[in-house]
């Protein structure tokens, strides 16, 4: 009774268009109420406790080092350099698009700031050369799936609290992964430039090429340093995601001066929303996971599905199907708050690798965020073009299926995923 309770009462909140952590806490707080032994009192201490987690803390310093970046002009020169590598290739312009996303993925952390960061820039960049507005609408929102993907991750920071699995391995696992996203992209990218019969622009020289990529290099020193402190053992992710956000600072005022004092006390507050809705999210959701834990409801599914014979492909198909639904009503963060504290049980069990189920469930929130009704890179890429949201989802869904596609070949083959962290850290 404890467990059709606590999902009716989340499936109607969440119906009703209540929002999603007010959903989750209001809906536990129902089922302790009239069901468990807990106290109303313990619950309240509860809440608290769960914001206190030592992980959660690199959330607010990527958001910061995220918005520096943003606003710093660290996109600007990414996508320069993007351009002089590789615009001279057919569909140079939006393989370069790709590449300034990947790159600034690699920085920023979240999929709407790679859009309007790189989107800003490029779109309007490649209509002056012939692509139509609808084709570069439909690159960058996809393209822009790669900030949750590619390390650092707030997606992944968030997983990795709430099953408590190493920030470090995650990260990793999700490098391959994301650069095999970028090429598969460029590649459909390339494919569908043949048809458009565009001129190219000239190749840039050698030097030139340097040139761009000595402006962007203290911006892409970023990546260097959170990994390269990670892996050596000089700090923790959370430190890390500290350091990154001293360094943003540090380069947007100081190195590329595109960040004035007077600018600072904004995007300070602009990051302060943002954590504040994120962290908000977070605490209510860890509560719903701690009811899920105390009335033993993971267990319960997991008995029953292992008592149904369900292999480990099989369940992955379950776990793909809920997760591609989900993703298209939710944002990220709430969907794997909800969901993972569920499926990890299950999945352990079933012998497929916590870290392989976290990449599962951020790929499938990157399709998430181009699906329809709620895909936030949706609306982001409709402000930033001023199109309808019709409009970009007509132009995002063919690119779409390279996504799909992807996700089948990461849901399958784990090595892809798993090579690497176990190549570091050892299986």
């Amino acid at each position: 009774m404890n467990t059709i309770l606590l999902f009716t009462c989340l499936f109607i909140f969440l119906a009703m268009g209540m929002p999603v952590a007010i959903g989750l806490g209001l809906s536990s707080l129902l089922t302790i109420f009239f069901f468990s032994q807990d106290s109303l009192a313990s619950m309240s201490i509860k809440l608290f406790e769960t914001s206190e987690h030592y992980t959660l803390l690199a959330i607010p310093f990527f958001v910061l080092a995220g918005n520096l970046m943003s606003t710093g002009g660290v996109a600007r020169r990414m996508v320069n350099f993007a351009i002089a590598a590789v615009g001279h290739m057919r569909g140079g312009l939006a393989i370069a698009s790709i590449l300034a996303c990947m790159l600034f993925a690699a920085v920023s952390g979240s999929s709407p700031a790679t859009v309007v960061a790189i989107g800003s820039i490029v779109i309007a960049g490649m209509m002056k050369n012939g692509y139509t507005k609808e084709f570069a609408a439909g690159v960058i929102c996809n393209a822009g799936t790669l900030g949750i993907l590619i390390p650092p991750s707030i997606v992944m920071v968030v997983y990795a609290a709430v099953t408590e699995v190493s920030v470090g391995r995650l990260f990793m696992a999700g490098v391959v992964p994301g650069i095999l996203l970028g090429l598969m992209l460029m590649a459909a990218v390339w494919w569908r430039a043949g048809k458009l019969q565009l001129t190219p622009p000239a190749k840039a020289p050698l030097r030139e090429v340097l040139s761009k990529f000595r402006e962007s290099m203290w911006g892409l020193a970023l990546l260097g340093i959170i990994m390269g402190g990670i892996y050596g053992g000089v700090f923790t992710p959370t430190e890390a995601a500290a350091v990154a956000a001293v360094y943003a600072l540090f380069v947007a005022v100081f190195i590329y001066r595109d960040l004035g004092f007077k600018d600072l006390p904004e995007v300070f507050l602009e990051s302060s929303k943002t954590t504040v809705m994120l962290m908000f999210i977070v605490a209510n959701a860890l509560l719903f996971a701690h009811v899920l834990t105390t009335e033993r409801i993971p267990q319960t599914i997991a008995e029953s599905i292992l008592g149904m014979g369900m292999t480990p492909w099989m369940f992955l198909i379950v776990v793909n199907v809920m997760l591609l639904v989900a993703g298209a009503f939710m944002e990220p963060t709430g969907v794997i708050l909800i969901l993972a504290p569920i499926l990890f049980p299950i999945a352990t069990q079933l012998g497929i690798d916590p870290i392989h189920l976290g990449v599962i469930m951020v790929v499938n929130m990157e399709i998430g965020m181009v699906t329809p009704p709620v895909g936030l890179n949706l609306f982001v890429t409709a402000g930033v073009t001023k199109m309808t949201l019709m409009q970009v989802t007509r132009a995002a869904l063919p690119w779409l299926s390279v996504l799909m596609v992807f996700l089948i070949i990461i849901t399958y083959i784990p090595a892809i995923t798993l090579a690497l962290p176990n190549a570091i850290f050892g299986p």
